[in-house]
């Protein structure tokens, strides 16, 4: 049974009287699958949240994904680092192939205690370029998301809701 998910973000602060508080609501209809868990990531280590193929199945003479999420099938991804003070590096590995073979580039991004890193179908949903500073229109599939924490042990929070 399909459900819908409401994701809300509300930002709440009043400055000398005046209210700049925001709040959105987005509506993703058709859900029917959640993969939620908390991660522990080892301090010093690279760990493999999440991994996206076109295929789930178990791939006969080939690394078997059945861990993987279907990458034409997700439409929202949060991770959240669950540190109250320590931040984390979150690496968007990318297959620029979508080819299922692995990451081909990657980029990575400051994740602070607390804060949430967010986006929508990892299918098509992500490029980079390694030898401009242009806008990057040809947009490839997300492969896996790797975190590095450092030198502390830090928990992060996967949500991904497919259809």
């Amino acid at each position: 049974m399909a459900g819908t998910l409401k994701v809300k973000i509300q930002e709440d602060i009043i400055l000398d009287n005046q209210d700049y508080s925001s709040k959105r609501v987005l509506e993703i209809s058709s859900i029917d699958e959640i993969f939620k868990r908390i991660v522990s990531c080892p301090a010093n280590n690279e760990t493999t949240v999440a991994r996206f193929r076109s295929s789930v199945g178990n791939v006969s003479g080939a690394v078997a994904y059945d861990s993987a999420l279907d990458v034409q099938d997700v439409k929202y991804i949060r991770v959240t680092n669950l540190d109250s003070s320590n931040s984390v590096k979150l690496s968007l590995q990318i297959d620029v192939g979508e080819d299922d073979s692995g990451a081909d580039m990657s980029a990575t991004i400051l994740l602070e205690a607390g804060n949430s890193f967010m986006m929508g179908s990892p299918e098509d949903g992500i490029g980079a370029d390694d030898d401009a500073a242009g806008l990057v229109t040809n947009l490839v599939d997300l492969d896996s998301l790797v975190v590095q924490p450092g030198s502390n042990a830090i928990d992060v929070e996967l949500f991904v809701a497919s259809d």
